[in-house]
């Protein structure tokens, strides 16, 4: 009987297979227990609109035979838009595309030769802020609301209510009696001066943008043209707001005057009645004020979304054809760092509100800006405030109303614009007027008020007279917005006036405003210069950055100043000027370029180098917020205020922190690049809080020395970090129509960890929240992670909180009922010469969204980190760790794998150079002797750090080799091979046991065949 033929194969050959089988296998199983991040999109998402932009002007009907004719492939349709701009030239085409086809269209659209870009066509969502509809802002109870993020704009006060600021956690709360109107807004101004005059606002084209205006209303007597932008069939406004905004400009009922009663109105509807609008409806309404040559534009919307390219460089363009924009600051206030766009843009009139006190309002966003964080400093926004509060104006049928915001406040200066335009003859209007002549008129009129800072009132309350005086002898020419940065002028020169000037010191950098009247182009003739008035100014050195084109109107003029080394002792005032010469091209009939001196006044306040312990280096460079992308709260109790776009600066929303360490007597400085980039002998403490970015080796490997040779403070806040919760915080955006989720945590925890690893310390993924009671203090701790990483000999304080995230809810309801765990939060340690404290929550020295603060706190870390001292309730006995809290590395708190973060990063995937914040003798290099400090240093007489390894741990006693030899000072690059050796083991015992078997089966099958020899007998090979 013939047996069936078997494949020959080696046992060599099985043996490896089964090898790379069981690896497969343990690969997978492996695989399964990691946290997987999947977002299944809803099934309406696969057509997107986007906007392609173009760089010429030509009909539509041309640009979309161009694409027809250039672009073959399938999943693209041309969207038609059917809006009175059709019958003028574009710069834009409007297609949908199909989701399957989105990347391989996007790459063939942007490969041809007159497409500028291509973009989403975002939408803006607008809210009147009323509480009793139950709506506030973009975001309601966590959730996104339609339409692109959008902050509240006006709220009506015609009932006693609640008002709630969009972007707080606190209510702002004011009451008004029924009885009381406020005077009329026009006779504030000294607006019937004017009139008297003959000047009322005639053959002055005012474009306002928002929800329409009804035909034949009582209230107005030139209403030109109406115009609808939306997908709406109807011209008129059912919501109230375009019509309020346009009686405040030009009404001429005797209840609620307007400005400018003669302007002829242009409504553009540009929002639907459910307060929705595109940006590409924006686009083709701001050609068609181009086209039509508008004078003045009003547009009382904005939001924080600074980098909507397609429309912030229309919003450039209008203002480049001579079309003078006024906007709205934000109704986002009192927190810090919340200007809206496109009001923070310098070519634009950014208005902040007022009440009839003279205060700023609790409703009205404050500066800086914060486009130029983190390398540079934000300019002074907002340009001017007007009274915004309780402002009367036209309904929508008839009769007066009042409103409040800065929605309302932007349209005061509108008609004051209006007015003053009114003020030019006809003839000499585009020769005089445009945006940054108008700017100057109203800045260098503008009133300064006695109690608000620079970046609260901007130049102060507009005074119509005194712009008037200003215009009326106008002659065009440059200057400088602020023209004077005193140190000696507090509040107002707020933070500046805070903080005297050292020698040591990072750059102090001034951002200020170039408004170039002479003409749209200018450019800077003669590099500025600084010029002091006694001997003293010299000890005074700064570098200029500036714009190489000031276009449209408008550019930055950077101070970045130092004290020299000879100044180490200097104690005193220092004056003196800086000037900067702007040209610009001829004008139409004339023959020279137009040129013109610009000054800024400078009284600084000088003091000694202050010592090493009292100097604290705040890192911003690590910071990174919100756009360009989905950068979540800190606090997670936070329904209403999802994103973290506040700037996270010393001088936004840490600027009362700023303010307590100041009086507190410490001298805090910013960095606004890499680690490598300062000298650590200079500074008590480095100061981390709530960082979301990566960190290069070389930071790391220097920090590391820094802190253990060189003896260096290190303070580290962090905040939550887990991934499961981060995908339940997803939402669908319906203007983008893609998925949102953070791109991190709070904060970055993962990355904190590889910067604490040297010391032995590492953050959780807990989402600890509640009240804990120490050194008789009441605390908050919301959204906080807990430590599970810290090592032996340090001071380790723990509290009872609920786990809020999503793995720890399943635990504590399965431990309802029991006492709430302890978790370590606060963690102290001496390592060498220098001293590191971590906390798991920043929100108590965030002052956006503060329960309680902890700065009492942190003036006990700063204590010891910078000066060693010992707080008996920070370093009890109890609190003393006997032995190491410690958690596998497989353990600690991974990296989301679905998330491209260089897009986000500063140091994914980019180069490591110290800029233009950092001392001017490292400017452009990698940072101070960074060959020497990216090495291993030796450190003698110092121990071994016990990071509680368990029985796998290799100990090291005082005897043996210091731990300082080794490349990285914590266990986790030990731990490899003991993690490699456990991951293994299994698979590779296995493995041997099945290839023993076999052998032993082989040789068993041998040896019967062996008795059963015959003839016929088959010859099998070695398995």
């Amino acid at each position: 009987m013939n047996r069936v033929s078997i494949p020959q194969i080696s046992i060599f050959t099985f043996s490896v297979l089964v090898l790379l089988f069981s690896i497969f296998f343990h690969f997978c199983l492996d695989q399964e227990k990691r946290t997987s991040i999947k977002i299944e999109p809803p099934q309406d998402t696969h057509v997107k609109n986007h906007i392609i932009r173009f760089i010429q002007y030509k009909k539509a009907q041309d640009h979309r035979e161009y694409l027809e004719r250039n672009v073959k492939l399938k999943g693209w349709e041309w969207v038609e838009r059917k809006n009175p701009a059709m019958k003028f030239d574009t710069d834009f085409a409007l297609v949908a595309i199909q989701e399957f086809m989105l990347e391989l269209l996007i790459g063939e659209f942007g490969k041809l030769e007159l497409v500028k870009d291509v973009s989403l066509d975002l939408s803006y969502q607008r809210e009147v802020l009323e509480e009793r509809n139950g709506k506030v802002g973009a975001f309601v109870d966590g959730k996104k609301r339609p339409g692109k993020i959008f902050t509240a704009m006006s709220f009506d006060e015609d009932e006693n209510y609640d008002a709630v600021a969009s972007t707080s956690s606190s209510r702002i709360t004011w009451r008004r009696n029924l009885m009381m109107r406020g005077p009329q807004i026009t006779s504030l101004f000294g607006a019937d001066a004017l009139w008297s005059k003959g000047y009322t606002g005639a053959k002055v084209k005012m474009a306002i943008f928002d929800t329409g205006i009804r035909a034949l209303h009582p209230h107005f007597r030139n209403i030109k043209e109406r115009t609808n932008w939306t997908n709406e069939d109807t011209l008129n406004d059912n919501l109230g707001h375009g019509t309020f905004v346009a009686g405040v400009i030009a009404g001429q009922d005797a209840e609620c005057l307007g400005f400018a009663p003669d302007a002829e109105i242009y409504a553009f509807r540009v929002f639907t009645d459910a307060q929705v609008s595109y940006t590409s409806w924006f686009l083709d309404a701001f050609n068609y004020a181009i086209a039509t040559k508008m004078d003045v534009l009003n547009l009382s919307i904005g939001g924080p979304d600074y980098l909507d390219l397609p429309f912030v460089e229309k919003v450039w363009e209008i203002t480049a054809n001579n079309i003078i924009m006024v906007s709205a600051i934000g109704n986002d206030g009192p927190l810090y760092g919340t200007l809206n766009n496109p009001a923070d843009q310098s070519d634009i009139i950014g208005v902040g509100g007022i009440d009839y006190k003279d205060h700023i309002a609790s409703f009205s966003s404050r500066g800086m800006s914060t486009w130029e964080i983190p390398h540079g400093y934000g300019r002074v926004k907002p340009d001017i405030v007007a009274y915004g509060r309780e402002i009367m104006g036209s309904k929508i049928s008839t009769g007066c109303k009042s409103l409040s915001g800065t929605s309302v406040a932007s349209p005061v200066v509108a008609g004051i614009v209006c007015l003053l335009f009114s003020i030019i003859p006809e003839s000499k209007r585009k020769e005089i007027l445009n945006p940054a002549s108008m700017k100057q008129a109203l800045v260098e009129g503008a009133a300064k008020l006695s109690g608000p800072n620079m970046y609260e009132q901007g130049a102060g309350r507009v005074d119509l007279l005194e712009s008037f005086e200003v215009l009326k002898s106008y002659q065009p020419r440059a200057s400088i917005f602020p023209s004077v940065l005193d140190y000696t002028d507090c509040p107002y020169s707020w933070p500046f006036c805070r903080q005297p000037l050292y020698a040591g010191a990072m750059p102090v950098i001034f951002n200020a405003t170039i408004l170039n009247g002479m003409g749209v182009t200018g450019y800077v003739e003669s590099p500025p210069a600084w010029h002091p008035f006694n001997e003293e100014g010299n000890l005074i050195s700064i570098h200029f950055t500036y714009s190489d084109i000031i276009w449209p109107w408008t550019g930055f003029l950077a101070l970045h100043v130092q004290i020299k080394e000879e100044g180490a002792q200097f104690s005193g005032e220092i004056e003196g000027n800086v000037t900067v010469k702007i040209y610009s091209p001829p004008a139409q009939g004339e023959k020279l370029p137009r040129s013109s001196t610009c000054f800024l006044s400078l009284k600084l306040k000088v003091v000694p180098t202050p010592p090493r312990s009292a100097r604290i280096l705040w890192d911003q460079f690590h910071n990174i917020k919100y756009p360009p992308g989905y950068i979540p709260r800190d606090s997670l109790d936070v329904r209403n205020d999802i994103l973290d776009w506040h700037g996270d600066h010393l001088h936004t929303n840490f600027h009362i922190m700023f303010n307590m360490l100041r009086d507190s007597g410490y001298y805090v400085e910013t960095l606004g690049s890499p680690f490598t980039c300062f000298d650590a002998h200079q500074y008590g403490t480095l100061l981390l809080v709530d960082l979301e970015d990566e960190y290069f080796d070389e930071e790391i490997k220097k920090l590391r020395d820094d802190v253990i040779n060189t003896g260096l403070g290190l303070a580290v806040f962090a905040d939550w970090y887990n991934l499961e919760s981060m995908v339940k915080m997803k939402f669908f955006d319906d203007n983008t129509r893609s998925w949102w989720t953070p791109v991190t945590g709070g904060a970055n925890v993962p990355a904190l960890n590889d910067l604490l690893a040297p010391f032995g310390i590492a953050f959780g993924d807990k989402i600890l929240n509640g009240d804990f009671l120490m050194n008789a203090q009441q605390s908050r701790y919301a959204s906080g992670t807990d430590i599970v990483k810290f090592p032996r000999g340090g001071y380790l304080h723990s509290f009872p909180f609920m786990d809020s995230s999503e793995s720890g809810a399943t635990q504590n309801f399965l431990l309802s009922g029991m006492s709430k765990a302890d978790s370590p939060i606060l963690g102290l340690l001496e390592v060498g010469s220098g001293r590191v404290a971590v906390y798991g929550d920043s929100n108590c020295l965030d002052s956006s969204h503060m329960v309680t603060n902890c700065y009492w706190l942190l003036q006990k870390i700063l204590d010891f980190t910078a000066s060693g001292i010992k707080d008996p309730v920070l370093f009890s006995d109890s609190s003393r760790q006997d032995k190491p809290l410690y958690l596998d590395r497989k353990q600690l708190p991974s990296r989301r794998t679905d998330v491209n973060f260089s897009t986000y990063s500063a140091v994914v995937d980019k180069e490591l150079i110290c800029r233009r914040d950092s001392r001017f003798e490292v400017w452009g290099t990698k940072g101070y002797d960074l060959h020497v400090r990216g090495r291993n240093r030796r450190m003698p007489g110092y121990g071994f750090i016990d990071m509680g390894g368990g029985l796998n741990s290799t100990h090291l006693d005082q005897n043996s080799k210091s731990a300082a030899d080794l490349d990285i000072f914590s266990r986790d690059d030990l731990d490899l091979l003991v993690v490699v050796s456990r991951h293994w083991l299994i698979p590779a015992i296995a493995v041997l046991g099945l290839i023993l078997f076999l052998s032993c089966w082989k040789i068993r099958q041998k040896r019967r065949r062996r008795r059963k020899v015959s003839s016929t007998s088959l010859r099998y090979a070695n398995l």
